[in-house]
């Protein structure tokens, strides 16, 4: 069949806006170009049905475990070499894990990282020294490395771009901080177990949708690969290259490397924070007084993501969350009072932690095909985690109880995420416009339909998502 051929379902399309979108679909199918799929040949409360039967992992949690320097005999800086092991094999791992997601399948990979994971989280329980922590550790970053992009790189193959423990009795000789992981490694065994078996790769292979229901899926995801005529494409070093160096994936990565900065060592010092701020506090008291910034941040990051959303606006949810920060750690440097710097806490987790999900779901909307989109997440959380190594030498206790280089550092983050934000606006906005004035076409001279695919987000008929 031809790839000039308009069938429902059938052909790789541009979300490009009608400019004179349909100018250009005439000026390409006259030259002989793959012509963009018809969105207007998708039924609406199809997809709608088809979203709704279609719409789910641990972070470690080190600052948990109150006593586990005291346990492993730690002191100094070996708390912060504890967490920095963990980033190191994190970055490392990230983009080749994705690219295995792409060889071997999500619906396998993924369960693989989360048994491994939550097996190496259960042998924490049983470190005795702080080598065999370490080891664990680096172990734990390796294996989780991959979850973050790899579930997203996952949920970009169904949806298009548009849419806490204070005590508990032991178990045997397992109590304390060592519950904790052994608890959190059974749970993420368990489901990985149970995710290996039910979670499919892709719609077309997925028993739980109709055959009308898998070709609408498929189709939706056709409909964003700009030149294509099939929605997961066999892997390829020129989709795998076009997505880790596009100019967008960078600017993600770089606004997720000091996103991490604040979100990691926020999660991993927030106790710490606290019993700074509040030293003559219980244990109890302080850990309780930890969760309230969490929720609020959390209610924050379903809010404006959801925003996003509706609106397909990302980058309008990245300039109303990165203020909230700025005055965070504004308030934090600025003030003495320390429930002044309490009540920061909840401006900084609502700034910070909504960028986990526009950050990856940006760079899924903003690179095609398939292999690109694993290539460009998976490049985002790599480059964005080396801010989780960096966070774990924000907040040292020789800088307590006011944090001032950790702070400051976290400041100036959250005032580059801002200008980030608007620079990827702009560069986006502007190539839309060079496409909609056909100074991109000549990208297709020459080439077969085999090779427009590839070119993916290059693709003159793409639009870039902001």
């Amino acid at each position: 069949m031809s790839s000039n051929t308009s069938l429902k379902g059938e052909e790789g399309i541009s979300s490009a806006p009608k400019r004179d979108a349909d100018v250009l679909i005439e000026d390409l199918a006259a030259k002989g170009h793959a012509v963009p799929f018809n969105m207007d040949s998708l039924d609406p409360k199809a997809e709608a049905r088809l979203v709704r039967c279609e719409r789910a992992l641990l972070r470690l949690n080190v600052s948990a475990g109150a006593r586990l320097e005291r346990d492993l005999g730690m002191k100094g800086y070996d708390y912060n070499v504890a967490l920095s092991c963990f980033y190191t094999s994190y970055i490392v791992a990230e983009i080749p894990s994705n690219i295995l997601a792409k060889i071997v399948g999500p619906g396998r990979w993924l369960p693989l990282l989360t048994v491994a994971f939550g097996i190496l989280s259960m042998c924490t329980a049983w470190v005795e020294s702080f080598g065999s922590l370490i080891a664990v550790r680096f172990l734990l970053g390796a294996f989780e490395a991959g979850l973050l992009p790899g579930i997203a790189f996952y949920l970009s193959r169904f949806y298009r771009k548009d849419e806490r423990i204070l005590k508990l009795p032991p178990i045997g000789n397992i109590h304390s901080w060592r519950l904790i992981f052994f608890i959190e490694g059974i749970i993420t065994t368990g489901l990985g177990i149970i995710a290996y078996f039910i979670l499919t790769d892709r719609p077309e292979v997925a028993s739980w949708l109709s055959v009308e229901e898998k070709r609408l899926s498929e189709a939706r995801i056709k409909s964003e690969n700009a030149g294509s005529v099939v929605a997961v494409e066999r892997l390829k070093k020129q989709t795998i290259l076009n997505g880790i160096f596009s100019i967008n994936t960078w600017l993600l990565a770089f606004q997720f490397l000091w996103v991490n900065i604040t979100v990691q060592g926020v999660s991993v010092f927030m106790p710490t924070i606290v019993k700074a701020l509040y030293p003559n506090n219980s244990v109890i008291a302080n850990q309780l007084k930890t969760v309230p910034p969490y929720v609020v941040g959390a209610a924050v990051n379903l809010a404006l993501p959801y925003m996003a959303f509706k609106t397909k606006r990302r980058c309008y949810a990245m300039f109303a969350a990165a203020p909230l920060a700025i005055i965070g750690f504004a308030l934090f440097l600025g003030s003495n009072s320390n429930n002044v710097k309490y009540a920061a806490t909840f401006l900084v987790t609502s700034g910070a932690f909504p960028f986990g999900a526009l950050c990856t779901g940006a760079a899924s909307a903003n690179a095609s095909p398939d292999g690109a989109r694993a290539a460009a997440i998976g490049t985002v959380v790599m480059i964005g985690n080396i801010g989780g190594l960096i966070s774990t030498w924000t907040f040292t206790p020789n800088y307590a109880p006011r944090y001032v280089p950790g702070n400051a550092i976290n400041l100036t983050g959250a005032i580059l995420i801002f200008l980030l934000t608007g620079v990827m606006l702009g560069y986006q906005t502007w190539e839309n416009k060079q496409r909609d004035k056909g100074r991109r076409d000549h990208r297709l001279e020459g080439l077969t339909h085999e090779q427009q695919a590839l070119l993916g987000h290059k693709h003159p008929a793409f639009r870039y998502s902001y």
